[in-house]
This record gives C-alpha cells, sequence and structure tokens, in this order.
C-alpha cells in the first residue's frame, strides 16, 4: 500500500453514497492503486439524508493541485469535500468549543431581537459586515444593542424557545459525550439563548454576553465583558489549561471573522457555512451538510487497519 499522508472525507446532504462516483474517479486517477474509499457509519436518525465516504491518499499527491480540483468538484457536486492530513484525523480531540448564532443555530439572535424592535434590517445590515470582518465586533455590538433600547423583555423567551436549531447537532453532541469530549459554547450571541442550548443539548460550559434588562425592557448598553475574538481565543486556552488538553486537541466551530482567533488557536478549526475570509483561515470547512459532519471529521489510530 502506498503511504497514505491525507486523507479526503466527502459528505453529501443524501442518503445514497452514488452520488461520490465523481469523488471515486477523481482520486482514482490520482494512483489506480489507491486504498478504496470507504464509507462510514452516519447516525441512524440521519441515514435517510447523509452519505459519507473517506478516502486515504497516496503520499505523492500535490496538496496544491489537489485542493483546487476539489473546490471545483464540491461547488459542482454540492459535497463537502474536507482534505485532512492524517495525524490530524487520527488525533484524539478532547475539547470541543462552538460558536453559536449561524453555527449552531440557523440564524443570528440580535438579528431576530431586532425585527422584534422593528430595527430588523438596520441591525442585520451592520451584523453582516461584522461577521465579514469589515467592522469591529465590539463597535458594532455595542451600536447593535443600542438599537435594541426599550424591548419587551418576553421577546427574548419567545425567541429562545423557537431556535432553529442546526441539523445535527442532537448528533453530534451524543458522539462528543460518547467520546468523552468536553464541550462549550463561546458565543458573541446573547447568554439567555446559550443557556437554553446547554439545557437542551448537554454542552459543559456556556459563555455569552449579557443581556441586560430592567422592569421588563433592554436595556441598549452592554454590561462588560464583551464576548469578542479576543475573549473567544482566551476563553477557549483557559478552558484548555484548566482540563490539561493541548491546544492541538481542541476543536473549534464557527462562521464569522470573531471566530478566526479562536479556531487557529484550536487544533482542528472548522468554518461551518462561513463567510469566505473565515474559510479560508479554517483548516477545513463545512457547507452541504450538517454540524454532524464534525463527526465524520474525527478518525482513529488504527483506522486504515479496521477493513
Amino acid at each position: 500500500m502506498t503511504l497514505t499522508q491525507y486523507t479526503l472525507t466527502a459528505m453529501a446532504a443524501v442518503g445514497d453514497p452514488s452520488c461520490f462516483a465523481p469523488v471515486d474517479e477523481l482520486v482514482d486517477a490520482l494512483d489506480p492503486g489507491a486504498v478504496p474509499g470507504r464509507d462510514l457509519p452516519v447516525p441512524r436518525a440521519m441515514s435517510h439524508c447523509r452519505a459519507v465516504r473517506t478516502y486515504y491518499l497516496p503520499g505523492s499527491v500535490t496538496i496544491e493541485d489537489l485542493r483546487a480540483s476539489l473546490a471545483t468538484l464540491s461547488q459542482r457536486e454540492s459535497i463537502d469535500l474536507v482534505l485532512q492530513p492524517l495525524a490530524a484525523r487520527q488525533r484524539q480531540y478532547r475539547l470541543a468549543v462552538f460558536d453559536m448564532d449561524s453555527t449552531l443555530i440557523r440564524c443570528e439572535v440580535i438579528d431576530e431581537l431586532a425585527r422584534c424592535a422593528g430595527v430588523g434590517d438596520q441591525v442585520a445590515l451592520i451584523t453582516e459586515r461584522a461577521m465579514k470582518g469589515e467592522i469591529d465586533f465590539e463597535a458594532s455590538f455595542r451600536e447593535r444593542l443600542a438599537l435594541l433600547e426599550g424591548l419587551d423583555a418576553s421577546c427574548i423567551d419567545a425567541l429562545a424557545a423557537g431556535l432553529p436549531v442546526t441539523e445535527g447537532v442532537r448528533e453530534l453532541m451524543l458522539t462528543l459525550r460518547a467520546r468523552g469530549v468536553y464541550t462549550a459554547v463561546i458565543s458573541g450571541g446573547f447568554l439567555p439563548f446559550a443557556e437554553y442550548l446547554q439545557r437542551q443539548f448537554g454542552f459543559d460550559e456556556v459563555y455569552a454576553n449579557a443581556l441586560p434588562v430592567e422592569q421588563g425592557r433592554v436595556i441598549g448598553k452592554p454590561l462588560l465583558p464583551i464576548v469578542d475574538g479576543d475573549f473567544k481565543r482566551r476563553t477557549l486556552l483557559d478552558i484548555a489549561a484548566r482540563l490539561s488538553v493541548r491546544p492541538e486537541e481542541v476543536i473549534a466551530v464557527g462562521d464569522g471573522a470573531n471566530d478566526i482567533p479562536m479556531m487557529t488557536a484550536a487544533g482542528l478549526g472548522i468554518a461551518y457555512a462561513a463567510k469566505p475570509r473565515v474559510a479560508e483561515r479554517a483548516d477545513c470547512q463545512i457547507r452541504y451538510v450538517g454540524l454532524d459532519g464534525v463527526l465524520y471529521l474525527l478518525g482513529s489510530k488504527g483506522e486504515l487497519d479496521d477493513g
């Protein structure tokens, strides 16, 4: 067998692995004698909407040329194609941290609150620029929160009860807990919503911005500290140090520019449905499947010998 240095994981939002035929052809063209792709098991509840296959690539592969081919194929077929060094795939990860808005949930909570306050379009525009990294996150947070001044606090509970949770979160959390991985939410959003997700899915810790309320109304001034990119990075490293986890044993998942510091501090930084600038800085990205996609990037030291 040719020495394997990289793996390629293909993930599709369909239950039929025949969708990987173009990927099979690409890999076979690299080396006709390469180890055949292996279909990975998916959570039973997702068997109708998920197919996953991993390929072990020959050491002779020119990675940069392959990346360009994979990017084209991924977009054409709407399949996630994740290239990883074998060592990174086989690493034992012990801590996983997640952004919340547009990662664990399919919305930006501050934008939803702004709609309740009648300033939805104005706030959404600021949020978009902040997530792209075009404006400073802390300044944008202060500006958006000020626009929520006077919002009836009943909107908070109503929104929390109907959060649009991203597909695959439940399956992701069940598997991470079974593997003994410690989990945390580190969010530039608001604490009531992070705590709601903690109750629903069992995250070990949550960090987010306080949402100040007085006499049943939102106050438009933040309570410090504001959870920005630097806070996220420091919190990741603090949790890791407390648990005696090395940074390379950490997974960090996010979508916005304020997630880049924690993603680059982690051993595996995953951009989920992310802005282009964020995807460029991440180790890998997931665009077409749910957050269960994180699971298929976690191998084991003996997986090459499993079959």
